[in-house]
């Protein structure tokens, strides 16, 4: 059913019950409600907040600061200021040092003075504009693909895609190390959901040949470049397995495009894939390509669906103009700059090499943009943010519950704009602290 037919059944539902006599909202004249716990009438004890708390008043007893937060004065690139002082800037995605590029805020004010700052409503709603298009394709010819969709968060996209695309009755198998988004999307999916080790490709193997037959589609969702190691899957093989055991493979390149492929074109171009090898290729437009927001781009059929179906693209605003605008200038200039991801490569892969030599725990990191400096404990983590911080480096920890606590880290962000000397300085640093 398309979109139109769907927003007319839904009126016609909820105006059948609200004729219907016996609502369970209506109650006898006088009929008093059964009494409530005053503590579920407010936010105060909410399990989240109670948390917080904790966690707030233990890193006050330990004196070891919120090092959260932080508010940045002007673009973040190779540095940054935080109330009147410059930092040495690894808490980032700005891979390829386009935010603020000159190219890249000219193409945004052009496109507020042709089309203003927002879209007025859904592109179902209220049309589609030529720069939302034109996006699209020049993201879709990336991977060689039939098309692309453009959503207006990244994390969102991932939801609305799985969890459009997939229903009870299907199985998804997932790397254990996978976005949040991707689990969030499984639960509003219905599909039963089981996780394999991380890049434990004969673990995934394992887990096919067992389940397969017991469920119509499957899913394998793996992401291109892992945001918190810093490591890449076994692609070609991924694909082999997906094509044996008739699943479907989708990839989240948020990490992967502008940082892998010579000239940045993300796992396809690394690993020398046709884009038709996957079936779903995810990715956002808040790192490489100075925007926001997220896109698919596959084949027509799946575009087709989500165009009509997924409610994060049907009942929310289409992406603004001077957004899309800026990621499509970005994207233009990765493609005729390729110097960029070289040097990209280049600064990641000295870093990588300086912490190893150091005999720092970079776990799993292959170089490529992203490098944890493991460091066993949320409190430790803490510590020595604030501490480079007081040196002049601003990187943000990693604590649990968003990675377990013995994996508790700091995650530098490498962006080409950062120089030998910049890497060759903190480097020098996380020595002097962790030893």
């Amino acid at each position: 059913m398309s979109s139109s037919l769907k927003l007319i059944s839904s009126i016609l539902q909820r105006k059948e019950h609200h004729n219907c006599g016996d609502s369970p909202l209506q109650r006898p004249h006088g009929d008093a409600c059964p009494p409530v716990d005053p503590a579920l009438t407010s936010f105060a004890n909410h399990p989240a907040l109670v948390e917080l708390r904790m966690l707030t008043a233990a890193a006050q007893r330990f004196g070891i600061g919120n090092p959260f937060f932080k508010v940045h004065e002007g673009r973040g690139g190779s540095v940054t200021s935080i109330e009147g002082k410059e930092y040495l800037n690894f808490s980032h995605y700005n891979y390829l040092g386009l935010n603020g590029h000159p190219e890249v805020n000219a193409a945004a004010a052009a496109a507020i003075e042709r089309y203003g700052t927002s879209v007025g409503a859904s592109r179902l709603v209220a049309g589609e504009r030529p720069i939302q298009r034109e996006l699209e394709k020049e993201l879709a010819a990336i991977y060689g693909v039939d098309d692309c969709v453009v959503f207006v968060s990244g994390h969102a996209t991932n939801v609305n895609t799985i969890g459009t695309l997939f229903e009870p009755g299907d199985l998804i198998l997932h790397d254990s190390l996978i976005h949040n988004s991707v689990l969030e999307g499984i639960k509003l999916s219905g599909a039963t959901r089981r996780s394999f080790p991380h890049n434990d490709l004969k673990a995934l193997e394992a887990l096919l040949a067992s389940l397969r037959s017991q469920y119509r589609r499957v899913l394998i969702v793996a992401e291109g470049l892992y945001s918190m190691d810093g490591d890449l899957p076994d692609l070609p093989v991924l694909v082999d397995i997906k094509q044996r055991y008739g699943a479907l493979l989708m990839v989240d390149e948020a990490h992967a495009l502008g940082v892998l492929g010579p000239t940045g074109r993300g796992s396809a171009e690394y690993h020398r894939l046709s884009g038709n090898d996957v079936d779903i290729w995810m990715g956002t437009l808040s790192k490489t390509l100075a925007g926001c927001g997220g896109y698919i781009a596959a084949s027509r059929d799946v575009v087709d669906i989500l165009k009509s179906s997924a409610p994060g693209f049907v009942y929310s605003v289409g992406i603004a103009p001077p957004l899309a605008a800026a990621s499509l200038a970005a994207l233009r200039i990765m493609l005729r700059e390729p110097e960029r991801v070289r040097r990209l490569g280049e600064r990641g892969a000295l870093f990588l090499d300086l912490a190893r030599k150091a005999g720092l725990n970079i776990g799993n990191a292959q170089g490529y943009a992203v490098i944890p400096i493991i460091l066993g404990s949320s409190r430790k983590a803490i510590t020595l943010s604030n501490q480079l911080f007081a040196e002049g480096i601003n990187v943000q920890p990693i604590i649990h519950p968003a990675v377990e606590e013995k994996a508790a880290r700091l995650r530098f962000f490498v962006s080409a704009l950062h120089s030998a000397c910049d890497i060759e300085q903190v480097c020098r640093l996380l020595v002097r602290m962790v030893h």
